[in-house]
């Protein structure tokens, strides 16, 4: 068995004003997640660790990350939450720039107007972030897409991961926009992908592997295995499956490729990536 990493997951500590965003369908997340509910389910599934993102977009969401990071070999990373958009960046950069397990950040730019990645001073943080080798995810919808590659194209020294394959609509099958995005951001070699929050876009109940299969053969022929890391989404993950049935999705998905590659997406690329 290769070693693997979770790319992306989640803790909290719920509190129903935040985390708005969890609401009334999602009633069986409505509840803390912390590192010792996750450890557990890891271990079952033969990995040796995690990289906690950011959930909430507040600098106290990073601190809190990196204390539970601090008490927790197992989470390797941070992607936490700093304001791209503050005129004091740099300084703020530097404050968390000895903070070892903190490896990028992340903004909710699902939740903004689909020009948000225009902006100028979001752009200016962005440009802040090389000097100190940090990364960034991309967590958008698919209409946010044309934004994400212009994005991506003006800042090619800057390593980006787009977070849950840019949120296609799985549920109702939707496909052709999505993939000429797709398509045209996994040209840029600066750009990775995580194999991650797709059941969510599914039907919640009634989801299969043949519903993901096409969304998968896309995103493989077009970042191939150097570029895709799997990425759980836990606790989200559970509005729609549960841990081990994501893992056995994947698992079942990549059954035929070279141990090599099968190791590359659980475990490979997200070392390099975020470098943990």
């Amino acid at each position: 068995m290769s070693k693997r990493i979770d790319s992306h997951q989640h803790f909290w500590k719920f509190d129903p004003v935040r985390d708005s965003w969890i609401d009334e369908t999602m009633k069986n997340i409505q509840r803390d997640f912390l590192p010792e509910d996750l450890q557990p389910i890891l271990k079952e599934n033969q990995f040796e660790g995690c990289v906690a993102v950011q959930a909430s977009q507040t600098e106290e969401e990073t601190h809190f990350l990196l204390d539970l990071a601090s008490k927790n070999d197992f989470i390797k990373g941070v992607v936490g939450w700093i304001d791209l958009r503050n005129e004091n960046i740099e300084e703020r950069l530097q404050f968390f720039s000895n903070e070892e397990k903190l490896k990028g950040f992340r903004h909710v730019v699902q939740g903004e107007l689909d020009d948000f990645m225009f902006g100028a001073e979001f752009r200016r943080g962005i440009q802040a972030l090389k000097p100190f080798d940090y990364t960034y995810d991309i967590l958008i919808f698919e209409r946010q897409l044309p934004a994400a590659i212009s994005l991506v194209k003006d800042f090619p020294n800057q390593r980006f991961v787009i977070d849950h394959i840019a949120k296609p609509d799985i549920k109702s099958g939707s496909i052709d926009s999505w993939k000429k995005g797709i398509e045209e951001i996994a040209k840029y070699d600066n750009v990775w992908c995580k194999i991650s929050g797709m059941v969510t876009e599914a039907d919640w109940k009634n989801w299969k592997l043949e519903d993901l299969k096409p969304y998968l053969d896309v995103i493989f022929e077009n970042f191939s295995v150097d570029k895709l890391m799997y990425g759980s989404d836990w606790p989200v993950l559970n509005v729609a499956s549960d841990y081990n049935e994501v893992v056995k999705t994947l698992e079942d998905y990549i059954a035929e490729f070279s141990i090599e590659d099968q190791n590359k997406i659980w475990f490979e690329n997200a070392k390099t990536f975020y470098k943990v």
